[in-house]
Formats: C-alpha cells, sequence, structure tokens
C-alpha cells in the first residue's frame, strides 16, 4: 500500500536525517546553480569557465562543448558547414553521456527541471491524482517532429520555442514576458495536466539523452531490494517509475539484475533519498546494458553486472 502523501519521507528523515533524506536533491540543486553561475560570472567578472550557453559553450575557452540534439538539428537542416571544433564539441557531450552520465542531463543541467519538479511537488500537496494519458513515447515523436521541422525550414525552428533555452537564457540575461509564459505553461502543464508531463512524456532532449546514455556505467541499484516493505514512495518520487519494478521485488522474483537497468532513468537520486531502508544505492555498471526506453531488459537468470558502490 502506498504512504499517504502526508507522511512522504518522514521514515528517511528519521532514519537518515535531514541530509541523508535530500543528499542528491540538494547536490543536483547546487549542481543546477553552479552551470549557471559559471555561465554568469565571464560577462559580469570576466572569468571565462563556461563561455556560451547550453546548445553550445566552450570550457575554460579550450573545450568546445555543443548540444547533440542541436548538432542533429543542424544536420536535418543541411547546416554542413560547421567547424572542427563543433564535431569535437559534440563527441565531447556524446562522449561524456554515453560512458559515464547517461540521461543525467535532465536531473543534474537543465533548468527546467527545477519547475517540473516544484510543480510536482505542488500537485502533490493539492491531492491530484488524475493525469490525461499521453503515452511517454510521445518525447520520440517530438525528436523526430523537431528534426523534420528543422529539414523542411532549413533553420533550428524547434530552438525557437525550446524551454530549455529560453529558460536558460532567461536566468541569465532575465526571463521577459516570453520567459515567464513559458515557465508558467510547463508548471501548469506538469500540475493541472499530466504528472511529470514535460520531463517524462514530451520533451524530445529527454528522449535525445535516452538514447546517447544508454550504456552508461553509472547505474541506480538495489543492492537491498530484499528490505523493500513496499511503500511505494519510490513510485510517487521518482519521475519515471515504471522503470522500477525490475529492480525490485518484481524483478528479484523473476531473477533480473537489482540494478534501474532503463536508459530514461535520469539519475536523480530521489529513490535513493527517500528510502528509509537504503533499497538504493548509485553504482558502476561493468556489464548488462540497457537498451534504449526499456526496463529492465536482461533476461530471468542472467547475473548481475559487476558493481561497484558510490553512495
Amino acid at each position: 500500500m502506498a504512504t499517504p502523501i502526508e507522511q512522504l519521507g518522514r521514515d528517511a528523515l528519521a532514519a537518515k536525517g535531514f541530509f541523508g533524506a535530500y543528499k542528491w536533491l540538494i547536490l543536483r540543486r547546487i549542481v543546477q546553480a553552479a552551470i549557471i553561475a559559471l555561465f554568469i560570472i565571464g560577462p559580469v567578472g570576466g572569468v571565462w569557465v563556461l563561455k556560451g550557453n547550453l546548445a553550445g559553450s566552450w570550457l575554460f575557452e579550450t573545450v568546445p562543448m555543443v548540444e547533440p540534439f542541436v548538432f542533429l538539428q543542424m544536420l536535418a537542416a543541411g547546416m554542413f558547414g560547421f567547424l572542427t571544433t563543433t564535431l569535437l564539441g559534440v563527441a565531447v557531450v556524446v562522449a561524456f553521456y554515453a560512458l559515464i552520465g547517461g540521461r543525467a542531463y535532465c536531473a543534474w543541467v537543465c533548468p527546467v527541471n527545477v519547475i517540473t519538479d516544484a510543480a510536482a511537488w505542488v500537485r502533490r500537496r493539492l491531492g491530484i491524482a488524475q493525469s490525461a494519458k499521453i503515452s511517454p513515447q510521445t518525447r520520440f515523436w517530438m525528436l523526430g517532429a523537431a528534426l523534420v521541422l528543422a529539414a523542411l525550414s532549413g533553420q533550428l525552428a524547434y530552438e525557437l520555442v525550446n524551454p530549455v533555452s529560453i529558460v536558460h537564457r532567461g536566468l541569465i540575461y532575465g526571463m521577459g514576458a516570453a520567459g515567464w509564459l513559458v515557465v508558467a505553461g510547463i508548471f501548469l502543464f506538469d500540475v493541472v495536466v499530466t504528472k511529470h508531463g514535460w520531463c517524462s512524456h514530451v520533451c524530445p532532449m529527454g528522449a535525445m539523452y535516452s538514447l546517447i546514455g544508454a550504456p552508461a556505467l553509472v547505474k541506480v541499484r538495489t543492492p537491498n531490494r530484499e528490505q523493500c516493505d513496499d511503500c511505494m514512495e519510490c513510485f510517487e518520487v521518482c519521475p519515471e517509475p515504471k522503470i522500477l519494478p525490475p529492480a525490485l521485488r518484481q524483478g528479484m522474483r523473476q531473477g533480473l539484475p537489482a540494478v534501474v537497468s532503463s536508459s530514461l532513468c535520469t539519475r536523480c537520486g530521489r529513490c535513493v533519498d527517500i528510502c528509509s531502508k537504503d533499497v538504493f544505492a548509485f553504482g558502476f555498471l561493468t556489464t548488462g546494458k540497457a537498451k534504449p526506453g526499456e526496463a529492465g531488459e536482461n533476461a530471468p537468470g542472467k547475473k548481475d553486472g559487476e558493481l561497484k558502490k558510490a553512495s
């Protein structure tokens, strides 16, 4: 039976203390704020740690970084006159998320994540349980549509309305009416229409990073899943709750590995924080890669991948 909303997280607080119950959430907010700050201190203080924006930037004016979704739109639009640094920049980003980060961009970098997390909190406080039926596969259709739009228009058309780009620019240069309209729209969409609506159902960038990050080594594992008491608190706070069952008791009965193997996992760490039984932990997986968009793809009876504890 699910834990009542008013008691959500109380057991974790009692068992682990405030920092233990919010450790990964706090670290995520620090990282997100730090990324914005590093973009700001360049034009303000002349210290260029990150120069540019989330679509394309330079680290210490030396290492180029190009957002993969933007690069795909460039290719679709027929913009082939890019420099070698563009290829190097997209390779750097793809390599990081493919080898290590997985879909962590969505939880640790994207500024829209703060809006959707706030909407999820408000939704719980208001007791809104109903949601419109929107397929999680919609994000992949959105990804394809953005590329088709770029091909037809010959420009990065989606970037004109991309909430991630708009919110990021707004945080650095001032939101303006358009920025606040985007913030309000996504917030209300997640509160009123669908739980975790934007990030888990619609955003094409989330779809992109789930494809890139499928083989990533950093995973959420469940070393103590036999201690799970079915409180369902992890399901309540996870932005992709459908990926959890194969790593918990259901997966244990079926002989599945004790790891959240789906590439849809954002590595947000909320399941790690909120579990008073320490069922979850971050770890490095060295075998048994995930397939894009699937949860628990390993066949019953396959041995767990070799894991090293990271929390």
